[in-house]
C-alpha cells in the first residue's frame, strides 16, 4: 500500500484562523508545521492552531525560523550558530510548552523560508539546526528532497521526510525556485493535482503553504489525486 503525508505551514495568519481559511485546510491535510515565534505565531495562535490540529486529527510539529518578523522569515540574515541555535530551540520549547498543557506531542520539526532553503544547500545549517534539537531525538526532521540537509539530519541519528512541494516550481538542480521569480508559486488546483504525482516519487511528504492563494482548495485537489492513485494519506 502507497502511503504520504500531506503537510501545511499552519499558526502564520490570525486573520486565516479567525475567518476559517486554516479550519477549512485542515479537513484535507494529514500533519501540520505550526510557526512559534520566529517568523509569525505567538502563545495564542499555537494554542489555537494545536487544539484545531487535535479535533481534526492531524499530526503536529514545529516549524521555527530565522528571527525576522518584519520578512516573514523569507530573507537571509547574518546571524551566528549560535544564536540561530538558540533562537529554534526556544521557538521549539514554546511549541512544546503548550502542546504539553493540552496533551499532545510535537511528532515532526520543519525549518521555515530562508532558513529551510539555506539548510538545503549549507550543511553548516543544516547541523545548527540539528544541534537545536539535539534533546528531542524523537522528532521527525522534514527536509528538500535530495538535499544536504536530509544527509546532515540523518547522519546525526534523526528519522527525516523527503518533501516535495506542491505549490512551487522547482529550479534544474532541484532546489525551490524563489519567489521572487515569474512562476514560482503555483495557484491552479486543477494544474497542481495534475502534476501532483511526479512529486510522490522519492518523497515521504508533499506541502501546500497556508499563505498561497487557494490553498484549501489545492490541498482538496491534491488529496483527491494521490487518493485516486492508490494513496493513503496519513502523519509519517
Amino acid at each position: 500500500m502507497k502511503q504520504i503525508d500531506l503537510n501545511a505551514d499552519l499558526g502564520e495568519s490570525p486573520t486565516a484562523i479567525a475567518n476559517g481559511t486554516q479550519q477549512q485546510l485542515l479537513q484535507f491535510i494529514t500533519s501540520a508545521n505550526i510557526a512559534c515565534g520566529g517568523h509569525a505565531g505567538d502563545q495564542a495562535t499555537m494554542r489555537t492552531t494545536i487544539q484545531q490540529c487535535q479535533k481534526s486529527n492531524v499530526a503536529i510539529g514545529a516549524h521555527p525560523s530565522y528571527p525576522d518578523r518584519p520578512n516573514f522569515g523569507r530573507t537571509p540574515i547574518e546571524i551566528s550558530p549560535a544564536h540561530l541555535a538558540a533562537s529554534l530551540t526556544a521557538q521549539l520549547e514554546s511549541l512544546i510548552e503548550i502542546a504539553n498543557e493540552l496533551g499532545v506531542r510535537v511528532t515532526h520539526l520543519k525549518p521555515h523560508g530562508a532558513l529551510y532553503n539555506a539548510a538545503a544547500q549549507d550543511a553548516r545549517i543544516a547541523q545548527t539546526i540539528v544541534d537545536s534539537v539535539r534533546h528531542h531525538p524523537h522528532l521527525i526532521l522534514y527536509g528538500l528532497r535530495g538535499s544536504v540537509m536530509l544527509d546532515v539530519f540523518q547522519k546525526a541519528g534523526f528519522r527525516t521526510a523527503r518533501e516535495a512541494f506542491a505549490d512551487r516550481a522547482y529550479q534544474p538542480d532541484g532546489t525551490l525556485r524563489p519567489r521572487h521569480l515569474p512562476g514560482a508559486i503555483l495557484t491552479d488546483p486543477h494544474q497542481i493535482a495534475a502534476n501532483i504525482l511526479a512529486l510522490t516519487h522519492q518523497a515521504d511528504t508533499i506541502c501546500i503553504h497556508s499563505d498561497t492563494k487557494n490553498a484549501p482548495e489545492i490541498a482538496q485537489a491534491v488529496r483527491a489525486a494521490l487518493t485516486a492513485q492508490g494513496f493513503t494519506l496519513s502523519p509519517l
